[in-house]
């Protein structure tokens, strides 16, 4: 895939008008899937769990990827534990998938947690997202289920990576707080 140079990545809140589409498309598109199988709300119960301070800093982050003022994609993360970030509500257009978007997202993703400070990821997909467990496992992801197991069993499909070489690159660059255990060895 060709990089498009409009592509560009954008720091905001879930409340940003911008991320309306992210948001909107993800209901849809997980209601369409699940119904109200994880919870009798449907996936706006979902969307709401989290308070949107939950994906900024300090501890989290929310991302969109613009392309000519449009939101092509997005995600987030959010604490888990001092070591571990969550990600959650990745997602790209659906008119736009099977371009490597996901994957653009899914990167910035993780070297921004690595900037704050994370060296692990966790992150749950849904057992009706094929495209989702084939993301995570050829990016480097550890299923934390048996995936020749009937997914359906599961329902919630954990996944974890170790960020640790991201964090010692981005450290080598001056890219994490010095307070990060990783960059006081690169100083």
């Amino acid at each position: 895939m060709a990089k498009d140079m409009s592509d560009t990545f954008l720091y905001t809140t879930p409340l940003d008008p911008r991320a309306k589409p992210l948001i909107d498309e993800l209901i849809v598109e997980y209601d369409s899937r699940y119904g109200n199988d994880f919870s009798e709300e449907g996936a706006a119960a979902e969307m709401n769990r989290y308070p949107p301070e939950a994906f900024a800093p300090p501890h989290g982050n929310f991302v969109l990827l613009i392309r000519n003022g449009e939101t092509i994609g997005g995600g987030a993360f959010k604490y888990y534990d001092d070591h571990t970030a969550e990600f959650k509500r990745i997602w790209t257009r659906s008119d736009l998938r099977r371009q490597g978007l996901a994957r653009k997202v899914l990167y910035e993703l993780e070297a921004q947690a690595a900037r704050q400070g994370y060296s692990r990821i966790y992150l749950t997909t849904g057992f009706r997202q094929p495209e989702a467990v084939g993301l995570y496992l050829a990016n480097g992801y550890t299923a934390l289920f048996d995936v020749d197991a009937d997914l359906e069993v599961y329902k919630t499909l954990p996944f974890e990576k170790d960020i640790t070489h991201l964090v010692t690159t981005l450290a080598f660059l001056g890219e994490v707080p010095p307070s990060h255990p990783q960059a006081a060895s690169h100083a």
